[in-house]
Order: structure tokens, then sequence, then C-alpha cells
């Protein structure tokens, strides 16, 4: 059972003031509540540790080139971890972070090249002004504007992939969703693990988690990939789709994954769910690590490189 309080989903240390949580739908969207692991604070502690700590590791493991812009803006940022070899043939992740729109940063989403930069992957890290500085129309346009910026830097690689975890897969999937023909090239992405994700954002309207995005009704349906479903079959058709989600993710968490698996499905797209047992909304994407994680063996699978 979750916790019977808990607090906000948000950075230790963050100006808005730890309170418990009133109504079911809060605590539904509040991840830090369902951990078997620990108390709901220290679940969020121990994930900003991890995720520091691996992406410190990866910048020992790696050549990286860091605060590459992809754009005019101050936080259109992204860091590159490249493995050491002199093939051109490679495989590239992008990696987009979760942290509710709202904190969380490049700065600590480099972890997953730990295992990946050994394998000759290059994996990419992109930032994203995050909420109250971004709204949602543009977070959404500066990952797009990212991918294009990738494609355009790394046109050798051999093939495009994308991982995005909360709220990163939520922007994952709205860049599986884009009208390319707005862009200067199409990106053919190949690939793309979305972990528990939010793919309907009119449930958090009336939550805590709105009131840094200030988001309406209309910003919440334009920017809901389960709305977009038509632009994702247009846009994306080859790319096999993996919707990954936490045994301990909240029931709501995991509906929202189940559901858009079963839109994308029934509309015949290349996607399979997986279920990951052991694993709450925390340490599903901080074990990307391991080499030995099934999440990671599916990857690398999927990229030809097991």
């Amino acid at each position: 059972m979750p916790n019977a309080k808990c607090t906000h989903y948000q950075q230790p240390g963050s100006s808005q003031a730890e309170r418990p949580l009133s109504g079911e739908l809060e605590k539904q969207y509040s991840p830090s509540c369902w951990s078997h692991r620990m108390a709901a604070d220290d679940v969020i502690k121990a994930h900003i540790k991890a995720l520091k700590e691996g992406t410190e590791r990866a910048r020992g493991l790696a050549q990286t080139l860091l605060n590459v812009p992809y754009g005019d803006g101050d936080g259109e940022r992204l860091d590159a971890y490249i493995p050491t070899t002199d093939s051109l043939d490679m495989p590239l992740v992008v990696y987009l972070h979760g942290g509710y729109w709202q904190f969380l940063s490049k700065e600590e989403s480099g972890f997953m090249a730990v295992p990946l930069v050994d394998k000759g992957v290059v994996v990419v890290a992109v930032g994203y002004d995050v909420a109250p500085k971004g709204n949602m129309d543009l977070m959404v346009s500066q990952v797009r504007k990212s991918i294009v910026s990738v494609v355009q830097q790394y046109s050798h690689i051999s093939g495009l992939y994308l991982c995005g975890h909360s709220a990163g897969a939520h922007l994952a999937a709205m860049v599986l969703s884009t009208d390319w023909s707005q862009y200067s090239v199409t990106p053919q992405i190949k690939g793309a693990f979305l972990v528990s994700g939010i793919y309907d954002l009119l449930p958090i309207l009336s939550t805590y988690i709105n009131e840094p995005l200030k988001m309406t009704e209309e910003v919440a349906i334009r920017n809901s990939p389960n709305k977009l479903i038509h632009l994702l079959k247009l846009s994306s058709s080859g790319c096999q789709i993996v919707v990954a989600v936490a045994e301990n993710d909240s029931p709501e968490f995991r509906k929202q994954s189940e559901d858009y698996y079963k839109m994308l499905k029934e509309t015949g797209l290349n996607v399979t769910m997986e279920d990951v047992p052991n694993t709450d909304h925390f340490n599903i994407i901080e074990q990307l690590v391991d080499g030995e994680y099934h999440l990671v063996k599916l990857l690398l699978k999927m990229m030809g490189k097991t």
C-alpha cells in the first residue's frame, strides 16, 4: 500500500512548501506515494542522487560534448556521450528527462550512457525549459527542435532512438506525433522507449502538477499524445515502440500506459507493453545504468547490439 501521507513529487528544497496531499486524484499522480522501498520524500532524494551518480559515471566513461546548442534559447542545450571508437556507423539514443515538466535537467540525464557507450551507442541528453520558465507548448517545441538538430549534426548514425521517462515519456510521445513537414528534416526514428509516462494531460489540470504549468484545457488537449495517434501513425509508422510501466506505479499511471498502448496497438502500430516487475516509478529508470537490466537488454536487441 502507498504511504498514508506523502508529499508532492518535487525537488527537495523547492520553494513550494511540502504539504500532505488532498484528494485521491492528486495521490494517484504523486508517484512517490506508491514506492514500496522508502518514504515519499526519501525516494525522490534517492532518485536524484542515483541519476546524478550515474551521469557522473557516464562522463568518466565516454567522450562528452556538453552544452551543445540546438536552438537560440538559454535552455536549448544538449549533452552528447560518445563511445571511444573510430566507427561512424553508430546508433544514437536521445534521452528526455522526467521531473513533471518542472524540475530535473540534462545535468542528471546522462546515466543511461553507462552500459551503452561500451556497445558503441551514442547517448544524447536533451535539456529543455521546465516550468515555470517554460510552458507545455514551448517544451514540446524544444524537444522537437532538439531532434532536428541531432539528425543534422549526426547524419551518419545507423539509427535514431528515443527514451523518455515520466514527463520525458510524454515529450517523447509528442516527438513521435510531430508533423515534420513544418521542419527542415524528417527524422526516421527507429525505436522509442516510453517509460512510466503520461499520455493524457486532462486529468492533471486540477492537480498541484498544473500549478507551475498553468495549462488550460485547450493546451492540455493539443499536447496529449492520446489525442494525436493519427499524427503518430503518419510520421512514425516505422518506429518500434515500447510502452513500459512499473509494477508499483500508481493505478492511474498504469492505466495511462495501458490505455495508450491499446490505442497504438489498435491502430496497427509496432508496439509492445513491458510491465516491469519489482520496480516503482523511480527505479524503473534508475536501473538503466545496469547492462543486465531488462530494459537495457531490450534496447540493445532493438538496435541489433546484443
